[in-house]
């Protein structure tokens, strides 16, 4: 006790007290990877992160919301057990599996599960033996029935497209694995393709770009993947053609779906490996230091800058060369907002991620301000625009505010910036501009240039006469 001016303090019992406040389970497990979105990301557009039809995990089990959808999750489940040679016994054999891996399963989330082990592994079964049964129909259409409650009713595509890249909305790839060997013994029916295959073949309808090809199985090998968006992560930079051992996704450490769209973007691409191999460590602080934006696609074209469409399968693979900025092309739709929200939110959360998707969001907004800027990109075929001229301009304004970012294209933005403060490639392109722009305006620019020289030469022939 401490008594000081007729105040009594029980330090024993304060002592006590805050000794039990210190948790002993803030430490990330190691396999930690699916995360709640921190207010301070999720405030500025909350439907990017919120399901509209399926809880996918515990994170939003429960919710009445999405309740009238637990009845189609079932039904695919029955589908794909009906399909088992044990048909009798499967669900057991299921059950037991994830029963097994259940504690492990749980560390994936970084909050804690108020479930049951019994319950989370009934949300696991379930929610795992829909998206399989899912991305099974979306490949083989023998598999769908004419009620199909997904596949006959288009607007179903709509909620699903965006559900399943919601961080908060995974389940862990281990345990989608686990279903998938256990279901795919089918006499009738077995998948000849791995199951991130078959995700691949279904996120190729949702994705940021076209240039995904089904049949690149030797490109997922498959050790890695930890969920749905780091599957869309790592498909941002995945090469199409010509793949090198090193730019495989390897399968033993996928984590979930969204995992494996980010590892997919992660892939080495030439900015990134650049600034990675810096001589020392001090180099790499002070380029991502006084890394300088890019200007706007309108002063680029003013300064002679040109921009073309890249061939790269690596959506983050950006390059500029002798003038030439080329861009891979980018898919801008309803959904765009929502895929980079997330991607960007798992870098932001998941340790030693990097900042891949932050950085090229940051260069994206960098050189787009008005709908000029949209325009010039969209007439390079860059960006294929679904959306309103002025909404796709403002979309890139906002997507990585109150994001912490260690700039990737460091020396891309010098090289850029540096051509343009040369004068001759302005001087150039201001001259194509205006005078050059159509035929009939080189034309009658020549005609000009040819009657000045004319009437200079008969002006010096006079004076000389």
């Amino acid at each position: 006790m401490s008594e000081d001016d007729g105040v009594r303090i029980d330090i024993d019992g304060l002592v006590s007290s805050m000794e039990r406040m210190v948790p002993h389970d803030v430490l990330m497990p190691p396999n930690c990877s699916i995360f709640k979105i921190p207010i301070i990301l999720s405030r500025h557009n909350e439907n990017a992160f919120i399901p509209d039809a399926f809880s996918i995990g515990p994170f939003h089990h429960g919710n009445q919301k999405l309740k009238a959808t637990e009845k189609i999750k079932a039904r695919y489940m029955h589908d794909l057990i009906s399909r088992s040679r044990s048909r009798d016994t499967i669900l057991r054999t299921l059950i037991s599996s994830i029963a097994e891996v259940e504690k492990e399963a749980r560390e994936y989330y970084a909050e804690p599960i108020n479930y049951s082990p019994e319950k989370l592994v009934e949300i696991l079964v379930i929610d795992g033996c829909f998206l399989i049964e899912l991305f099974c129909k979306r490949t083989y259409r023998d598999l769908r029935k004419e009620d199909d409650p997904i596949f006959s009713r288009p607007c179903m595509f709509h909620f699903l497209y965006h559900d399943l890249i919601l961080l908060e909305n995974q389940v862990p790839w281990m345990v989608l694995e686990r279903l998938f060997n256990q279901t795919n013994d089918s006499s009738d029916w077995n998948m000849p393709r791995p199951l991130a295959t078959l995700a691949t073949t279904f996120m190729r309808t949702i994705y940021l770009t076209y240039r995904i090809d089904p049949k690149s199985d030797q490109c997922i090998n498959m050790r890695g993947i930890k969920h749905f968006v780091d599957l869309s992560y790592k498909l941002s930079t995945l090469p199409s053609t010509d793949p090198q051992p090193d730019q495989c996704i390897i399968i033993e450490c996928i984590k979930h779906l969204v995992d494996q769209f980010r590892k997919l973007a992660a892939l080495s691409s030439t900015p990134f490996r650049k600034l990675a191999n810096s001589s020392s460590g001090e180099e790499k602080k002070k380029s991502l230091r006084d890394w300088e934006l890019l200007p706007s696609a309108t002063s680029l074209v003013e300064a002679g800058i040109k921009f073309k469409r890249a061939t790269s399968g690596s959506l983050l693979d950006i390059k500029f060369k002798d003038g030439v900025l080329e861009i891979p092309p980018l898919v801008v739709n309803d959904l765009t907002e929502t895929i980079i929200r997330n991607l960007i939110s798992y870098e932001q959360c998941c340790p030693n991620c990097g900042f891949k998707f932050a950085s090229y969001v940051v260069l994206l907004d960098s050189l787009i301000n008005t709908v000029k800027d949209i325009n010039i990109l969209c007439d390079h075929e860059i960006i294929d625009n679904c959306l309103n001229p002025e909404d796709a301009a403002q979309l890139f304004n906002k997507l990585y505010h109150d994001t912490f970012v260690a700039f990737d294209y460091v020396d891309l933005s010098r090289e850029v910036n540096r051509f343009c403060q040369r004068r001759l490639p302005r001087w150039r392109a201001v001259l194509m501009g205006k005078y050059f722009n159509t035929p009939w305006a080189g034309f009658s620019t020549l005609a000009a240039i040819i009657l000045l020289i004319m009437t200079f030469l008969q002006t010096l022939y006079a004076m000389k006469k």
